[in-house]
């Protein structure tokens, strides 16, 4: 296999090489919270960090989890009667009564929206029996997240013993919720009317900063004595997904609109690989001597705007004939640092056939040849 060199494939790539650059936090950076990160869910990159691992308690943004796992465990369109438990929870709360009936998806927007402690008790009950039991499936599940420093004890985030997360934690489970297009949808809903037993309730999301930004796209807020203001949030912008994270933040509104300025400001979504693009390899054997590929798909990616991007490319140094047009022949790679961006393969561009398969000309077909010239 030949690797072509950097420099080869910036230009297949059409980008320009710049010193790569660290984000880091300056002046106009600063955030009040006591740990705070800012993630790129696409690259996989922490932006900022701040206190990053610090075990904290986190609030109702628990309930980001708590989501997660309902939705995983429960039909979103099935009523239910809710259960006597979830009545009377201290906190935001839709003042479920006992004999109530509501769906999965009402309990949800009452969850997300007005982060009612009573709702997150319903749906654990309804999940698993019991908050205890949907406490261990969440912990379940932030095994197979490859948390480290999470530990659920309920599913509505009143302060507890031994119940904690930590800020680059938090981010990653707003990731992976954020991937549910139903968790997405509820998140972003600025108002929702719920119905119980002929009493109906207007929620209004707690989250400012969807009327903040118009790029603030979800998230989950959270307060406790104990935990003060506590924020999670994500934000689109030109094809740059930013997750933002603050705990003990008491500008919380303000820190986050600050980080992901930052991180809008620093990263861009760019085109690494065209399907225009072509690139040539030598043939054996063939009614050709070279063979045209091209990449089967383009690649986009988001990176840092300084950032140097080079890609690889594995091909043969020689292929023997036939191929076939769409053939794969090859591979190409593409790097920011040693962080792999995308992988594309290569398909032959054209046909070419074994001499062998070229039938030899009569001689009457080479006189009939000669007479139309």
């Amino acid at each position: 296999m030949k690797r072509f060199n950097s420099l080869i494939i910036i230009l297949l790539c059409a980008l320009l090489a710049f010193p790569r650059g660290v984000i880091g936090a300056d002046e106009s950076t600063r955030v009040s919270a006591r740990a705070a990160v800012l993630y790129d869910p696409l690259g996989g990159k922490w932006l900022y960090e701040k206190n990053a691992d610090t075990q904290m308690p986190m609030a109702s943004t628990t309930k980001v989890m708590t989501a997660m796992v309902a939705l995983r465990l429960l039909d979103l369109d099935a009523v239910y009667e809710i259960p006597p438990e979830a009545c009377g929870k201290e906190g935001s709360s839709l003042y479920l009564q006992k004999g109530d009936k509501l769906s999965v998806r009402d309990l949800l927007y009452g969850l997300l929206l007005r982060s009612a402690n009573d709702a997150a008790s319903a749906l654990a009950v309804l999940a698993c029996g019991s908050e205890e039991a949907f406490a261990k499936e969440m912990n379940a599940e932030a095994r197979r997240l490859g948390l480290k420093n999470t530990s659920f004890k309920n599913p509505h985030g009143l302060d507890a013993e031994g119940h904690y997360s930590c800020a680059r934690d938090l981010a990653l489970i707003l990731s992976a919720a954020m991937e549910d297009e139903r968790f997405a949808e509820i998140c972003k809903c600025t108002k929702y009317t719920v119905t119980l037993e002929g009493r109906a309730q207007v929620l209004y999301n707690h989250n400012k900063l969807l009327n903040m930004s118009g790029d603030v796209v979800g998230g989950k807020t959270g307060f406790t004595k104990k935990s003060g203001r506590c924020l999670v949030s994500a934000a689109e912008r030109n094809g740059v997904h930013l997750i933002a994270v603050t705990l003990s933040a008491p500008d919380d509104w303000n820190d986050h609109l600050r980080l992901f300025d930052m991180g809008f400001a620093s990263l861009e979504r760019r085109q690494i690989i065209s399907v225009n693009d072509a690139l040539y390899v030598d043939v054996a054997g063939g009614t050709k001597d070279k063979l045209r590929c091209r990449p089967t798909d383009d690649l986009f990616a988001v990176t840092e705007k300084n950032a140097t991007v080079t890609c690889d490319v594995l091909l043969p140094s020689v292929i023997f004939a036939p191929v076939k047009k769409g053939d794969t022949v090859g591979i190409i790679v593409a790097y920011d640092g040693d962080v792999i961006l995308g992988k594309i393969c290569l398909a032959a561009d054209e046909d070419t056939e074994t001499k062998e398969d070229i039938k030899p000309r009569s001689l009457l077909d080479k006189l009939r040849e000669l007479f139309k010239k």
